[in-house]
């Protein structure tokens, strides 16, 4: 199973986690039985089968997150361009700009940050 592809039930569940974390695992249990009618062993599979790919961990009762949401869709993006486009944001973009032009704003927003990242990398230069 790859680690950052989710089916619905599995981002339904990070999401109830991450929106929460640390959450105690009784609590998860409660969380889960209400909003998705689960019982405690249909949390506790899910939880481990998270867990078990490195997203959350449950210490001793206690589940965190081992990344945030936002890392985790950076890292599922990463693994969409390496399994698609191999690993090339360039060939990405201008594959996704042959069906669907983009907007004067989007363009902007893509120097933006390019930009952003060029300042970024002079910085790191400089230390």
């Amino acid at each position: 199973m790859e680690p950052y592809k989710l089916g619905e039930m599995e981002r339904r569940f990070a999401d109830l986690i991450w929106e929460r974390e640390p959450v105690a695992s009784g609590e998860l249990v409660r969380l889960c039985e209400k909003a998705f009618d689960w019982k405690r062993t249909t949390t506790y599979t899910m939880l481990k089968r998270l867990c078990q790919r490195n997203l959350f961990v449950n210490d001793n009762g206690i589940v965190r997150a081992c990344m945030t949401k936002e890392e985790f869709h950076a890292a599922q993006g990463e693994q969409f361009l390496k399994e698609n486009f191999d690993g090339s944001l360039p060939v990405f973009l201008a594959a996704f700009s042959r069906r669907r032009k983009l907007s004067g704003r989007e363009v902007a927003e893509l120097k933006k940050l390019i930009e952003e990242y060029e300042e970024e990398r002079d910085d790191d230069a400089d230390i």
